[in-house]
């Protein structure tokens, strides 16, 4: 007796469904599995992803160029001109016409050379004296004990005289080689009177050379 369509159909999916459950507990398919899935599809799933590259830090930025500054120099002002005053007192001839302005020139002074400085003119100086007539100054006495020894000699006596004409401080300037004639010109000089010395007209102390001179008559 044939079988109806429905009959084979409905037998065809049973035996599908038992041939797929056996398969399962076979393997067949998953090794059907793999046969089917594309290789790359599978290296794409087994291997491993690759490490990303780890950013490189950015590079310093380079340091700014050095900008020169360019100096403007400012525009020199013209110096203003001089305006010309107008007389306020009235000409007797009036100039008809404008008047125009003419520049002043500034007179420069001119550079005068110093003259050295001539060095002051050095005061007369004026010794003292001792032979004036009113002064009537002694001769100092012969010491007797040389006359008898016939000492002979000159003997010069510096002594400072002050400004009143007095003698302050005697010394023997050169001797007449006699002591005795060195002592009596020191004794007779020290009793005298004197004029002054003077400096410019001015009496001034200074020392004075007063010389003696021994002389047997």
């Amino acid at each position: 007796m044939p079988l109806s369509r429905n009959g084979v159909i409905a037998a065809l999916v049973v035996l599908l469904h038992v041939a797929f459950i056996w398969a399962l507990q076979s393997g067949l398919l998953m090794r059907a599995a793999e046969i089917v899935v594309p290789a790359e599809i599978l290296t794409r799933f087994v291997d491993a992803p690759a490490p990303q590259a780890q950013p490189q830090p950015p590079a310093p930025p380079a340091p700014p160029a050095a900008v020169k500054k360019s100096v403007v120099k400012a525009p020199a002002r013209p110096s203003p001109t001089p305006l010309a005053i107008s007389d306020p007192a009235p000409s007797p001839t009036p100039v008809s016409g404008a008047m125009t302005a003419q520049p002043v020139s500034t007179p420069v002074p001119a550079q005068v050379a110093a003259a050295p400085a001539s060095p002051p003119a050095a005061a007369t100086v004026q010794l003292p004296s001792s032979d004036a007539d009113y002064l009537q100054n002694p001769k100092p006495a012969y010491p007797p004990m040389s006359r008898r020894l016939d000492e002979q000699g000159k003997t010069v006596v510096r002594v400072f005289i002050g400004v009143d004409g007095l003698p302050q401080r005697p010394e023997i300037f050169r001797s007449s080689g006699y002591e005795r004639l060195d002592q009596a010109a020191l004794t007779g000089v020290m009793r005298w009177r004197f004029v002054p010395g003077k400096r410019g007209g001015v009496p001034e102390a200074m020392w004075f050379n007063v010389p003696i001179n021994w002389v047997l008559d």
